[in-house]
Order: C-alpha cells, then sequence, then structure tokens
C-alpha cells in the first residue's frame, strides 16, 4: 500500500524562536505541546491539507529512554541529531499501526516494536482535545541522521485537524515535499520504495523522486542540489541527510510580498522562493505555486 506524508519534522533547539519564524513567514502556529516524559521533548504544530509540519524541540532531556533492541527512541534520536546541528530530522508517512511494523520487518528496513503514545492537544480557540497515535519506525543505515516512520492517528484524527489552525497568510496549502541530499541517490532506492509502499521511483540526472499520495521525496545528489536551489548541501560524512523542506502556494506572489515585508531574506530559483538554512534554522524552505 502506498503511504503519502503525514507530517515532517523540523527539528530546532529553540522552540519559541522557531514557532516565530515560521510565523514570520505567514504560517498559522499551534500551541506548544509536551511529549510523554520519556521523549523529553515538546513540539508545536504547522498543518497544511492532509499532513503537517512539527518544529520539535527539546524539553527535559533529564529522563530519555535510551535505544535499545526492538526499540526506537524518538527522544534520544531528537537529542543527538540536535547536538550535531538543525534541521528536518525525520519524515512521518501515514501509517496503519502493527501491520506497517510487520511490513518493515519482512522489508529488512526495520525491526522496532510499535511505539505508541497519547497526549493532550488544544485547537486553536483554547479548546482541549485527547490524541492517540502508533508510530512504526524503518532505518535506513546510509542516513543514520534521518529518521522515518510512519504515524497513525487512533480513534483521534477528527480531533486532531483543525480548520483555524489551516488558514496560512502566506496562501500554503500543503507540503509538496522534502528532498534528501546523498551522493549516490540510487542507494537509497530500495529503501524508500519499501518504506513509502511505492514500487515505481521517477529517476532523473539529478536523482529519484518518490511520488507518494501526499508529498514527493527527493534524493538529488549534491552538485544537483545546489544547482536547483543555490544553496550549498549539507555535510555528508555520516550519509545522506534531509536538505529541504517544499510547500505549495495557491498565490506565490502574495507570499513573496508578505516575506518582503517581514524581511525574510528569500531569493527566486527556478521560479520557486529559496529560503536558506541559516535563518531557516537549518533547513532550506522551499515555497512553490500549486
Amino acid at each position: 500500500m502506498a503511504r503519502g506524508f503525514d507530517h515532517v519534522v523540523h527539528a530546532v533547539r529553540d522552540l519559541d524562536a522557531a514557532a516565530g519564524f515560521y510565523a514570520r513567514l505567514g504560517f498559522t502556529v499551534g500551541t506548544r505541546n509536551r511529549h510523554p516524559r520519556e521523549w523529553g521533548t515538546q513540539n508545536q504544530l504547522i498543518q497544511l491539507n492532509g499532513a503537517f509540519v512539527e518544529l520539535l524541540a527539546l524539553a527535559d532531556p533529564t529522563h530519555i529512554a535510551p535505544h535499545a533492541v526492538r526499540r526506537f527512541s524518538f527522544g534520544a534520536f531528537t537529542r543527538d541529531f540536535l547536538a550535531q546541528g538543525q534541521g528536518v530530522s525525520m519524515l512521518a508517512l501515514e501509517g496503519r499501526g502493527a501491520p506497517d511494523a510487520e511490513a518493515f520487518r519482512a522489508a529488512g528496513i526495520g525491526d522496532f516494536d510499535l511505539n505508541e503514545f497519547e497526549r493532550e492537544g488544544q485547537r486553536a480557540d483554547g479548546t482541549p482535545i485527547h490524541l492517540a497515535f502508533s508510530l512504526a519506525f524503518a532505518a535506513d543505515p546510509r542516513a543514520p541522521d534521518a529518521g522515518f516512520f510512519t504515524c497513525e492517528h487512533r480513534h483521534s484524527a477528527d480531533n486532531f485537524w483543525d480548520p483555524a489552525l489551516l488558514r496560512h497568510a502566506n496562501t500554503a496549502t500543503r507540503i509538496a515535499g522534502v528532498v534528501l541530499v546523498a551522493e549516490n541517490p540510487a542507494d537509497h532506492h530500495v529503501f524508500l520504495s519499501a518504506f513509502a509502499g511505492v514500487r515505481d521511483l521517477v529517476s532523473t540526472s539529478a536523482g529519484v523522486t518518490v511520488k507518494t499520495p501526499r508529498g514527493d521525496i527527493q534524493v538529488m545528489d549534491p552538485a544537483a542540489f545546489a544547482s536547483q536551489l543555490g544553496v550549498a548541501p549539507p555535510d555528508l560524512s555520516r550519509g545522506a541527510r534531509f536538505a529541504a523542506l517544499r510547500f505549495a502556494m495557491r498565490d506565490l506572489a502574495a507570499a513573496v510580498g508578505l516575506l518582503q515585508a517581514s524581511g525574510v531574506a528569500a531569493s527566486m530559483r527556478m521560479g520557486r522562493v529559496v529560503i536558506g538554512p541559516a535563518p531557516a534554522m537549518g533547513t532550506t524552505l522551499v515555497f512553490e505555486q500549486a
């Protein structure tokens, strides 16, 4: 079964600063939430049609559970990622819970127990909501600093999505995709095909693209990334890394005007607006006409 995007995790060291920056870009940012104590993390969300961006930071790392046999520690991964830098750290696709964990085990891309948790949330109007999730993790050994999992919204999908949070001043409608930079994009073909449940990948001179039902996973080599986005590629000494997050805008001109009014530095590249990783806390943000 093909899996579309559920959310993209942007790990940051200062959650207030990240939420403020995305607000300056014209996004509506949700309230702060806390994860379970053993995760040691907190987040704020940016909801778009069918998928969301999770701004993620450490809260209290004192009790973070370590990685263990068949246990992927969300908190430990985030702590270690932030020790090196900031940026897009994980990609979550829509999930079915235990069947995903079993499928990943059968495909040889993950032998982790299902991670189930619950937390309290809040709508834009302050109404409290109860949320429950099931996470099934996978791992690409050639990309140890990139996290991959599926997310099932257990009995809470209707509570989660808030129409008030889906309206953005910059006219953003959806997450168009993420960009993973790798020395040899073809090395990730088998993993990404099994992870996304998509058999046919699109190969070009720039790399490979997985077209999921909701969002594209692009894998570019460093030269293609620099050429297409005009930004230096990330350090790949430890393996492939997520480097860019793409948004589809209903009115790109309106988004450009908002950026100019907010004083956010951006450039035009191949008809797209590109905000570099320095102001955007470690990731390159790309605005495209929907």
